[in-house]
């Protein structure tokens, strides 16, 4: 909402006030009112409206000795919103009179898509799109300001949403959304100004930061090692129904979707809402090159002339049946083709973005060099299905394209807890199709490609000639190959990516792995990992490391209790440590109870980036257990004197989806540190 003072000036001349003491925050009042063409007395009066309306900041000048520069004038958070809502007004105003002398001038209505919808600021791809950004000079004042300000460490999701806020990647938001504008996107894609946006966008934080925020306060964004982003001027604060988000936004509330995951086990609790001040863009230390804004992109087009640029999304490597989809895309739109990878967050198990950019680079020779370019996109994907690929779609618009591909189950996540897919292979191209007009890009929609052999070629499903033998590898099979270096044929990629792939995906005896025994305590778990380790440091080949749950609370979490909180703490440090352990080659074992279905999940996406993820649930029953117990714990937690105690006064969530189950009743150890040597040499991670 604007600001309400009733001796502010109109907008147009408030906007040019806020312009200029961004643009020279340090010059003097009469220099001001020269650049406003207006009285010092006018200029006071309006100052001193804009400081009382909590638009600007007046300080005084260190050590000035001239009187006609004793004040400072800076932007507050609350200031450089409303300037970013009046560029928006100014530049709807001047599109409306271009239009109506256009119209004047040729008897023609240009057809625009009406002003109040997202796109009247940027009906091609050659204009600059607005940011959230403040100047040089107002960020160097902020970032004083903002030492003394609330600070959020935003998470990695979060900083990538904050990046394209700022940058205008997902204008026409002003900031994370409010309850209002969240409330209309789940429910209707719409923001309460109507305008179209598919996905919630929000600051989601822990009740206990929540406590300490309150509506109307700001707050500093700073990223992982405590750097100040940007200055969140709060007007909301509430606690979502979560389910009814699932449902809406991602068509179940099923916790194999990913993002269903994260919106329930590692999202915080309350959202937060409001405009943001942007300070600083996160810093990229890879691929600088190939990273660019909006804005950046508009220019690039613009200098080379590109009006029609169709975009292809991707979160994988590119193959040949690729190459053929943007090929035939391109010529079908007749437009340049940008290659727009994401390399934010995407799906559990992807590939990582540092090899897939290899990939990228590897073959862009394959590509006509003054018809395409490749970028990169910071986008945290939510694999949301049709929701996302308007959402895609609106992006690429904001980027300055003008035409967009949409392929066979984009942003699907697979399958969901039923085995079925989580949505129709099509139905993404039907939700863009619905609202291609109203975002202003047309969508270039392609099914599935397949190799034709007697053709040596590639062609959409539903065009193979009949009677033709028709070859495919799946993603399962492609990963497959790469886990037992099995061939990839090259009708299906190119060696340059395949050699890519086998850098960072050698076969899987070659692969770091993790062994995870999870199970009560008693059950045998630490006897078992002993026994094991000794086995496998008996074959040799790759360092192996024991992580038992005693030994990590002893040296890594002394200072946790015995919580729920603190329990998924400690087991996300040993998944952490297994992690590196994976990535660096090394075997690693670790032995804790375990309990939660979640942190377990948790644990096995942190290593399965890096190599394979072995659970075994060691199923020794409770009364076994109890049996054995020689320390007396489950006689305590009977007896009320231990809490919080697995089995008892806590629950254990059994997995339903362990590589190996194992119950030590009435088998001896080496028996079972056996049955898992069996299991790693089926799955090729070691060697029989």
């Amino acid at each position: 909402m604007p600001p309400s003072h009733p001796n502010l000036p109109d907008e147009g001349q408030l906007f040019r006030l806020l312009r200029q003491l961004d643009r020279a925050p340090e010059a003097s009042q009469r220099a001001t009112a020269g650049a406003l063409g207006i009285s010092l007395g006018s200029l006071n009066a309006q100052l001193r409206a804009a400081s009382e309306a909590g638009l600007i900041r007046i300080s005084d000048r260190d050590n000035s000795a001239d009187r006609r520069q004793r004040f400072a004038y800076a932007l507050t958070p609350r200031g450089s919103a409303e300037k970013s809502r009046l560029v928006d007004r100014f530049l709807a105003g001047k599109l409306a009179e271009y239009n109506a002398l256009h119209a004047e001038l040729t008897g023609e209505d240009r057809g625009l898509i009406a002003t109040k919808h997202r796109t009247d600021l940027m009906q091609n791809n050659l204009a600059p799109i607005p940011e959230l950004y403040v100047s040089h000079e107002s960020a160097q004042k902020l970032k004083h300001d903002a030492a003394a300000l609330t600070s959020w460490d935003l998470t990695p999701r979060q900083v990538c949403d904050l990046e394209l806020l700022m940058n205008g990647g997902f204008h026409p938001l002003k900031g994370f959304m409010t309850e209002e504008d969240y409330d209309g996107v789940v429910a209707n894609m719409r923001t309460a100004s109507g305008a179209l946006f598919p996905i919630p966008v929000t600051l989601d934080v822990s009740e206990a930061f929540a406590e300490k925020v309150e509506a109307g306060q700001d707050i500093a964004l700073r990223d992982a090692e405590g750097v100040i982003l940007a200055i969140l001027s709060v007007t909301d604060k509430w606690v979502p129904n979560k389910a009814l988000e699932a449902e809406k936004v991602f068509g179940a509330d099923d916790l194999a979707h990913p993002a269903v995951n994260y919106l329930h086990n590692q999202a915080g609790k309350v959202y937060l809402g409001g405009p943001v001040t942007g300070i600083q863009p996160p810093v990229h230390y890879d691929f600088k090159g190939r990273r660019d804004t909006p804005n950046e992109l508009r220019a690039f087009f613009r200098k080379l002339g590109w009006t029609k640029v169709v975009a292809f999304q991707t979160r994988n490597p590119l193959h040949r049946a690729h190459q053929e989809l943007t090929f035939r895309a391109a010529r079908e739109a007749q437009a340049n083709l940008l290659i727009h990878p994401v390399v934010g967050m995407t799906k559990p198990g992807d590939v990582d973005h540092f090899t897939r950019v290899r990939c990228y680079e590897a073959v862009l020779d394959k590509y006509p060099q003054s018809t395409t370019h490749l970028s990169l996109l910071n986008l945290a994907m939510r694999m949301a299905g049709p929701r996302e690929a308007v959402w895609h779609a609106i992006i690429r618009k904001n980027h300055g394209l003008t035409h967009f591909i949409v392929g066979r189950d984009h942003a699907g996540p697979g399958k969901n807890s039923q085995g079925k897919d989580f949505y129709d292979p099509y139905a993404a191209q039907e939700l863009v199709r619905q609202h291609q007009a109203e975002i202003g890009i047309e969508m270039v929609d392609f099914k599935q490609m397949v190799y034709v052999q007697e053709k040596a070629q590639y062609f959409p499903v539903d065009e193979v000639p009949e009677g033709s033998t028709v070859l495919d590898i799946s993603g399962t099979e492609l990963r497959r190959r790469l886990r037992e270096g099995l061939e990839i044929p090259d009708w299906f990629s190119f060696p340059e990516v395949v050699t890519e792939l086998r850098r960072t995906s050698p076969p899987r005896a070659k692969q770091g792995f993790t062994v995870f025994f999870t199970g009560l305590s008693g059950s045998g778990k630490s006897t078992i990992a002993n026994a094991l380790m000794v086995k496998l440091m008996e074959m040799g080949g790759r360092p192996v490391t024991l992580l038992d749950g005693d030994v990590v609370r002893k040296h890594l979490s002394s200072e946790l209790g015995f919580s729920k909180e603190h329990r998924d703490i400690n087991i996300k440090r040993i998944g952490y440590v297994a992690s590196e352990i994976t990535k660096n080659g090394g075997i690693a074992i670790c032995a804790p109870i375990a309990p939660y279905t979640a942190t377990r999940r948790a644990v096995r996406e942190m290593i399965e980036a890096y190599g394979a993820f072995v659970e075994v649930h060691v199923a020794t029953s409770i009364e076994e257990c109890e049996r054995r117990d020689r320390k007396g714990l489950y006689k305590l937690a009977r007896e009320g004197k231990i809490k919080e105690f697995t089995g008892i006064s806590d629950p254990y969530e059994m997995p339903t989806k362990a590589e190996l189950v194992v119950d030590t009743q009435d088998v001896d150890v080496d028996h079972c540190a056996h049955q898992v040597i069996l299991k790693l040499e089926s799955m090729g991670l070691i060697k029989a």
